[in-house]
């Protein structure tokens, strides 16, 4: 038996839709700039280049329903809703013909990002890990297995902030496909049970603040939702808004 100098943290799961087991999460792969009218509105070429991708920690997740603290250091706390594939055999050099019988189910997610410190790390060529992979910032609806869904390919996703609509937009309009992203990835690192890949958001992304409360739905998944609470106030020092650091 392992015996370890600090006690591990538990392992992050999500639920799956029909079971009573549960999704071991591994790692989250993110897919930037994946819708072009998305790409435009972030003043960048929506043209078929080759994707670009980043990371979050699977601390970050956080199932449907639970409440969200406002995040500290951000002034522009955004949401991104997004096709969530979670990942149930190993992809190495996987082809895009192959790449289906990788998946093990899909969800609804939320790409909470910090959008001042992220658009700060582009302007200096900077990982983007600040303005996206803190606590709480990957919203994740359980999973449902890949045999109950009738298409990745297509289908309505919108989101709703205080029940207007902010995001909307369709499958279809994914530059890079499921299967083209799941195999691009396994071309460079072993993609394996429990990954999950964010596949990319519409256009439309805004700000959120407390006392809002977003749904997420996606055609043939249903519905998410969660509600923006205040701030953990052990970091109320540092939480002005200016994303500056502050040292006590």
């Amino acid at each position: 038996m392992i015996e370890y100098v600090i006690s591990p943290e538990p392992q992050v799961s999500l639920a799956v839709i029909g079971e009573r087991r549960r999704f071991p999460v591994r790692r989250i792969f993110c897919v930037g700039r994946n819708y072009a009218a998305h790409a435009r509105e972030m003043g960048q070429d929506p043209d078929r280049e080759p994707p670009f991708f980043f990371t979050k920690p699977a601390s970050s997740i956080v199932p449907e329903g639970v409440d969200i603290p406002y995040p500290p250091q951000t002034a522009e706390f955004h949401f991104e809703a997004e096709l969530v594939i979670a990942i149930g055999q190993e992809a190495i050099a996987c082809s895009v013909a192959r790449a289906r019988d990788c998946i093990y189910g899909v969800a609804i997610g939320n790409d909470l990002t910090r959008r001042d410190l992220q658009s700060k790390a582009k302007d200096k060529g900077q990982p983007w890990d600040w303005g996206k992979g803190f606590d709480h910032s990957a919203v994740c609806g359980p999973i449902h297995p890949v045999a109950t869904v009738a298409d990745l390919s297509r289908g309505r996703i919108e989101l709703q902030l205080n029940g207007r609509v902010k995001q909307e937009g369709d499958l279809a309009d994914l530059i890079w496909s499921v299967d083209e992203v799941i195999s691009i990835i396994s071309q460079s690192m072993a993609l394996r049970p429990g990954d999950l890949i964010y596949t990319g958001t519409p256009a439309g992304v805004g700000p959120m603040q407390v006392g809002d409360v977003v749904q997420i739905s996606i055609d043939g998944l249903g519905a998410i939702e969660h509600t923006i609470v205040a701030p953990d106030a052990r970091f109320q020092s540092t939480n002005d808004g200016s994303g500056t650091i502050s040292i006590s």
